[in-house]
Parts: structure tokens; C-alpha cells; sequence
């Protein structure tokens, strides 16, 4: 295939993949081509495996097609990933001209706003493609032997899926037990068991806030911890998100100030750095920490 049509094509395959439809029209003004090239573009789309969708006379290329799948697998980043790796590239001298080149092709790939989805493996895999046709169809699933964190207890979750965290961690779910919404871990759940029952509850599906520690929650609380020079150094390289809230205080001294789903996961770090980390105006913390060490020493 000579380098012009290839182009043409892999143009052509951004547009039917993005969050916006087109219409075959809209496709061959967009592109410069005729309506018959695009519908012939389309059928080689089609005879390589992809999966082609139609929504009246709009149409897109499933994400969901298996060579699409290992595509994305092979470009994807995690937004740790790719905070990282742009970290990495600021780092090169301005004179290096690759450095514009690398900067322009992390960013075609990866954008803050909406992240590619990673491709999941194994048992997660069922799991998930089930959790992603209910909530095509919106209807109920059951989390079988779901294995929950709190209390070690294994049961079934009768939920209504609707968003998933990024690389499909985690499944945000209305619990119809509880009124509320809560994210589930994929890895956690034995069985999605799809049920006839539609949604019940849309109006009050909402995603909840996910920290720079990694944990979910609907509510936000505020944390200021005073940093040494080794509890910033492991923050920054166990989550790199945590940059974003750092202030440098001094030379040695830097004051994160950030917002938390839970304190467990702050907890966690600030139990492992107690002697070079200085809580600073959050009794609420504190309160955890005590009550977090009364029940360890009396276990």
C-alpha cells in the first residue's frame, strides 16, 4: 500500500473512532475524498475484522473490534504514564529536534480529558465486555461473589453499571441496596450475571472523585501535609498525579495541598513517613491516625 492511501485511511479511522459521528458526507468533505472512496475505505476496514456500527445515517468503527483492541493496547498510556513520560520529554534541551517531534506525538495520543481505554485480559475481560453491553442495553447486572475490602465478606451486588474508571479499574455502579452510587473493583467481582431489569435510577447516576491516592469517593476532603525531602521524593514517584498539588516551601520543605476521596490512602503513606511528614490543618486526619493505631495495637 504506497504511503498516501495509508495516510488517507489512518485519517479516516481517527474520524470514526472520535466522540463526534459522521455521516459519509461529512467524512468525504472532511478528507477530500469521494463518497464512493469512503465506502470503499469502509469495506477494507471491514473485510480486515473491524466492526462497522450505523446509528441512522451516521456511522463509526467499534472500539470494541478486536484488532482496534490491540491497536489502542499498543499506544495507550495511563495518565501516570503519560505525566511521566511528558516530565521526561521537558527534561530534554530545548536545541534537541526531536524534542517538538516526541511532544507532538505524546499528545496526539494522549489527552487529559478523555483517556483511551487499556485492554483487559483473562476473566477481567468477560466481566468487563458483559458491564459494557448493559450499559449499551442500561440494564441491571448482578456482581456475583463480588469480594468486597470492608470486613473480607464475599456476596452478590445487584447494581446498574454506567461509567468505568480509566484502564476499566474500577466499575461506577447506582446500588439500588444502598441509594447511592459506588465504584466497584472489575478484579474483585467472580461473575457479571446480566439481568433483564432496565435502569431504574439514571437521574442518579454520577461518578464519583478519584484522588491523587488512587481512591474513589463522592465526597472530597480537604489534606495539607508539610513534605521532607524524602516523604516529596516518594509521593512523587509512587503517584506522580500528586505533583500537580506541591508547593515549595523551601530548599527542603515542600506543603501538598490536595483534596481526598478517603483517608486511607493518605493514611497509608503518611503512617510509612511519620517522621518526615507534619500534618498541617487537617484534625480530621488526625483523628483517623489515632483511631487507625488504637485498632492496630489492640488487634
Amino acid at each position: 500500500m504506497d504511503q498516501p492511501k495509508l495516510e488517507r485511511l489512518l485519517r479516516l479511522m481517527k474520524m470514526l473512532t472520535a466522540n463526534t459521528t459522521y455521516t459519509v458526507d461529512d467524512l468525504a468533505e472532511r478528507l477530500g475524498m469521494s463518497r464512493r472512496t469512503v465506502y470503499r475505505y469502509i469495506d477494507t476496514f471491514r473485510e480486515a475484522g473491524f466492526v462497522i456500527r450505523k446509528s441512522g445515517d451516521r456511522i463509526r468503527l467499534d472500539k470494541e473490534s478486536p484488532h482496534f483492541k490491540e491497536i489502542s493496547q499498543l499506544v495507550h498510556f495511563t495518565e501516570e504514564e503519560a505525566l511521566i513520560l511528558k516530565r521526561a520529554i521537558e527534561s530534554v534541551d530545548d536545541t534537541n529536534v526531536l524534542k517538538q517531534n516526541l511532544k507532538r506525538k505524546l499528545y496526539t495520543i494522549y489527552d487529559n480529558r478523555t483517556l483511551a481505554d487499556t485492554v483487559v485480559k483473562g476473566r477481567t475481560a468477560g466481566n468487563v465486555h458483559a458491564l459494557i453491553e448493559a450499559m449499551e442495553q442500561k440494564r441491571q447486572v448482578l456482581l456475583k461473589g463480588y469480594r468486597s475490602s470492608h470486613g473480607g465478606k464475599v456476596s452478590d451486588r445487584r447494581v446498574e453499571p454506567f461509567a468505568f474508571t480509566t484502564n476499566y479499574v474500577q466499575i461506577w455502579c447506582y446500588d439500588p441496596a444502598s441509594g447511592s452510587c459506588k465504584s466497584f473493583k472489575t478484579a474483585r467481582i467472580g461473575q457479571v450475571e446480566p439481568l433483564a431489569e432496565p435502569w431504574e435510577h439514571e437521574a442518579d447516576h454520577r461518578t464519583g472523585f478519584t484522588d491523587i491516592f488512587r481512591m474513589n469517593g463522592e465526597k472530597r476532603f480537604p489534606v495539607r501535609l508539610e513534605l521532607g525531602i524524602r516523604a516529596c521524593n516518594l509521593l512523587v514517584e509512587e503517584y506522580p498525579m500528586a505533583e500537580r498539588d506541591l508547593v515549595s516551601c523551601t530548599p527542603d520543605r515542600w506543603l501538598l495541598q490536595t483534596e481526598v476521596a478517603d483517608y486511607a490512602g493518605v493514611g497509608r503513606f503518611v503512617i510509612g513517613l511519620l517522621d518526615d511528614i507534619r500534618i498541617v490543618d487537617t484534625p480530621q486526619l488526625e483523628r483517623y491516625l489515632r483511631d487507625y493505631a488504637r485498632r492496630y495495637l489492640s488487634e
